[in-house]
């Protein structure tokens, strides 16, 4: 079986966006007491759910409604069988035949429409060696939390966006501060990327999506006005043509970009919609909430195909589909990451080892084994990562579930990671509460100086040594 391609991995559509403001290190009040943070209205009692929080609701009193608590980690019988390796995981696309076998189901679903099992390859003899990403920059100029962060398709720029209310764009190689783009009336929670590496999407608290175009710095004349509350997330169709949206007013909406108008409303959950994601070639939609429940929908028809619920029913506050399609990661406020066989409605695995329990926060998928003497006969194992409200990040082989690396990251909760490789560069960044965007490189041997790019007045420090933008790239090359 040919090994997967970098396409696989990172397909032509913009990173998946997600998440939440912070409320900049201030201490968060219970869920109901803000309607910035992700809340629940069902009739079970609420879980603590400290979502993105914007300055103007940091004074509202706490409310005396009853936080729901939970027990610890998830109980040990949780069904646990991915049975194959990272050539089936990111080589396999579902194709239309197999996603006409999923029937409209608004109930969990049952295993009886199941695919067949994927055929395991024979192991290797060498246990694979995974490089770790090493600190190569720090981005400051956000005045408070940064929210989320995304590498443009191309990888050539970062965009940031923050509880401040504006997006920063970064160039990825050098750190250097290219726009700050303002706008929003209230903070900004979550970005998308255009396929075509230059159309930046925001979901702000302001109620509104806008488009802006990263190359020139500006915002594009319409907005996509519709919902009726904060929106939390949204994502970009393969194309680029539509838009999904999920927000605080329990609605998912799909927009046709062009006309700037509402396509499709979803009637997707009982709770604030934490994420959503579009399949890469487009013709499906998932979607999470703080019920527990995720949702796969048919882009064409608006029809709920699966419903995925794990016994435990945690909110669910982040989701996004694997490259290849078959697989959705999900986020929840157990401290879980969870990889869903959607097809078959079952949970594959369970990621455990970082802190979440109040904030929203997301991740991503990787490949390590593209370096040379990394993984033996050329093999190449996926990865999935995530932040932790303990101020980490922690890698996880996606098979074995074994911790690959554990690094401390920012001072404070990491809200949001991403990923990008291409011909041997393999690259993360995240951002936090701390107000800063941080990248990653993965490396072997000891790394170069961290450097610290400041957005204000485009300095750079090395070991708190101010150096100029030309004594930089002769440090650092080219940038990369």
């Amino acid at each position: 079986m040919d090994d997967p391609s970098t396409d696989f991995l990172y397909p032509l559509q913009a990173p998946l966006p997600k998440r939440r403001r912070a409320n900049n290190g201030a201490r968060s009040p219970s869920r109901y007491s803000s309607p910035d943070e992700l809340a629940a209205h069902s009739n079970i009692e609420p879980p603590t759910y400290h979502r993105r929080t914007s300055s103007k609701n940091l004074s509202r009193p706490a409310a005396e409604t009853p936080r729901r608590s939970y027990d610890g980690s998830p109980r040990e019988d949780s069904p646990d069988e991915l049975d194959h390796t990272i050539h089936t995981f990111y080589r396999h696309s579902p194709t239309r035949s197999e996603i006409s076998q999923l029937t409209p189901l608004q109930a969990p679903a049952s295993p009886a429409t199941s695919l067949p099992p994927a055929t395991p390859l024979p192991p290797t003899s060498q246990e694979a060696r995974f490089l770790p990403y090493k600190p190569k920059m720090v981005l400051k100029g956000h005045s408070k939390g940064v929210a989320a962060v995304r590498f443009s398709p191309k990888g050539d720029m970062i965009a940031s966006c923050s509880a401040d209310a504006t997006i920063r764009i970064w160039e990825t190689s050098t750190g250097d501060h290219l726009h700050t783009l303002e706008g929003h009336l209230a903070g900004i929670s979550t970005l998308a990327w255009s396929p075509d590496n230059r159309v930046l999407a925001s979901g702000s608290d302001d109620k509104s999506i806008r488009l802006w175009d990263a190359v020139a710095g500006k915002q594009y004349p319409r907005q996509l006005l519709g919902h009726n509350n904060y929106i939390y997330s949204i994502a970009f169709s393969p194309k680029g043509n539509m838009i999904v949206s999920g927000s605080y007013d329990e609605a998912v909406f799909l927009w046709d970009v062009r006309t700037a108008r509402v396509m499709r409303s979803l009637p997707a959950h009982s709770d604030p919609v934490g994420g959503v994601d579009f399949i890469r070639d487009g013709t499906l939609i998932v979607s999470c909430a703080g019920d527990g429940l995720i949702r796969i929908w048919d882009t064409a028809t608006g029809q709920c195909l699966r419903t995925l619920v794990h016994e435990d029913n945690a909110p669910v506050s982040s989701v996004r589909f694997a490259p290849n399609g078959r697989f959705v990661l999900a986020w929840t406020l157990d401290s879980c990451v969870r990889l869903w066989n959607y097809h078959e409605g079952r949970c594959m695995k369970t990621y455990q080892g970082h802190q979440n329990a109040k904030f929203s926060l997301s991740g991503a998928f990787g490949v390590y084994g593209d370096e040379e003497g990394e993984v033996p006969l050329g093999e190449k194992k996926a990865f999935a990562v995530s932040g932790s409200e303990t101020g980490e990040i922690v890698w996880w082989d996606v098979v074995s579930k074994a911790v690959l690396q554990r690094e401390m990251a920012h001072e404070g909760c990491v809200l949001g990671v991403d990923t990008w490789g291409k011909e041997g560069v393999a690259l993360a960044v995240s951002c936090g509460l701390d107000r800063t965007v941080r990248i990653w490189e993965r490396v072997e041997g000891e790394p170069e100086n961290e450097f610290v790019k400041d957005g204000e007045n485009g300095a750079a420090e090395e070991n708190g040594i101010s150096v100029d933008g030309e004594q930089m790239d002769a440090v650092n090359g080219d940038g990369g």
